[in-house]
């Protein structure tokens, strides 16, 4: 268990680790080329290094409500660990899995284990598509605004959109690919979004369409906001009490749930729109695989605008923040678009990043 690390100190080191190994990779993407034998070294060392630090960090952390639900977690294998029978029937998979653990392992193993099948499938699904630069699709997911959250707290969601990654890695494999599809549907019902929008994109993958109807979702979130949140409470997405919960129940204060159209998080989430509308209809950038994800990502975001203004719209938001790293980088480790890509990247990895550093610091510090 970290104790050597204050509490209070955890999380502002993940960040300002990730602040100066972002500006240590930008000035490398200044002076190396991105084929250069010296900067393939440092991206797979630096690369495997924060893999293997990160699960243990995050794996290892000390039992705190400053974590969030970690204290639920861990009140609930507790219980399963002194014998008490799984009495939930959603998520079903998750607690079997949770239950399991509890009959032979510590709660920090479990919390370890949890955070490998969380940090991954983004090494997986980076090293699959980008090979030996798999470090530049990788990081981005490290310090994506969501990575922390969904580690720490929001651990189902998180392990759940995990494996759908996962699968997504094995996209040329059906079979694998569905098996981690279900996996994803077991920890975390919520993740049938993203398999069904995915499944759908190997029917019908026009980036166009898909794009005028998240931007049509802009307009009909403003003017029916409430309409939307009422129909999918009603409807029960994935499992009727939770997500009547999220959206129609009063935000505790001091959490992320503030109400209201959130321009903010909008804002952010138009980083992915933008990348995909740059490079696909402004540079023709042609890849069936990108395609799918960036679609995937056009019918999860609309979803969560839909409900934008209700309480805890963040755990909807997830369900398309969590592709956004590698809908942006995709394209840069696949094709050359500019002259110098490679500082190119450094700099993009950076005005990514910025969000999330300015969001702790000045938004809510």
């Amino acid at each position: 268990m970290m104790e050597i690390v204050p509490i209070e100190w955890y999380y502002p080191i993940y960040l300002n680790l990730c602040f100066f190994l972002v500006l240590f990779t930008l000035l490398h993407t200044r002076i190396l080329n991105i084929h250069d034998h010296k900067n393939l070294v440092y991206i797979n060392f630096t690369g495997y290094l924060l893999l293997f630090s990160l699960i243990l960090y995050i794996g290892q952390r000390p039992i705190s409500a400053r974590f969030g639900d970690t204290m639920n977690y861990f009140r609930t294998f507790t219980s399963y660990s002194h014998g008490a029978p799984i009495t939930t029937v959603n998520d079903y998979g998750w607690h079997v899995f949770m239950r399991t653990m509890a009959s032979f392992s510590s709660v920090h193993t479990f919390f370890t284990i949890c955070a490998f099948i969380y940090i991954f499938p983004m090494y997986r699904i980076s090293k699959e598509f980008f090979k030996e630069y798999w470090y530049y699709a990788f990081i981005m997911f490290i310090v994506s605004f969501s990575f922390w959250t969904y580690g720490v707290n929001g651990m189902r969601n998180g392990a759940a959109c995990s494996f759908f990654l996962w699968g997504v890695s094995y996209h040329r494999k059906k079979a694998l690919m569905a098996m981690f599809f279900l996996f994803a549907t077991f920890f975390h019902k919520t993740a049938f979004l993203p398999i069904l929008a995915f499944i759908m994109t190997m029917f019908y993958n026009n980036p166009k369409v898909y794009f005028r109807v998240w931007l049509l979702c802009i307009p009909l979130s403003l003017a029916m906001g409430s309409f939307w949140i009422s129909m999918f409470a009603g409807l029960g997405f994935g499992d009727d009490e939770r997500l009547a919960g999220y959206l129609t129940s009063q935000a505790a204060e001091g959490t992320f749930s503030n109400t209201g159209f959130r321009w903010d998080f909008l804002f952010h989430s138009a980083f992915a729109v933008f990348a995909g509308w740059y490079f696909v209809f402004r540079r023709k950038f042609e890849d069936k695989i990108y395609n799918q994800l960036l679609n995937t990502y056009f019918v999860c975001n609309g979803f969560w605008i839909l409900v934008i203004n209700a309480n805890y719209s963040n755990r909807f938001a997830y369900l398309s923040w969590f592709m956004m790293a590698i809908i942006i980088i995709y394209p840069f480790l696949k094709q050359q678009f500019f002259k110098k890509q490679h500082f190119v990247i450094g700099m993009v990895m950076s005005v990514y990043f910025s969000f999330t550093y300015f969001m702790y610091y000045f938004f809510w510090g």
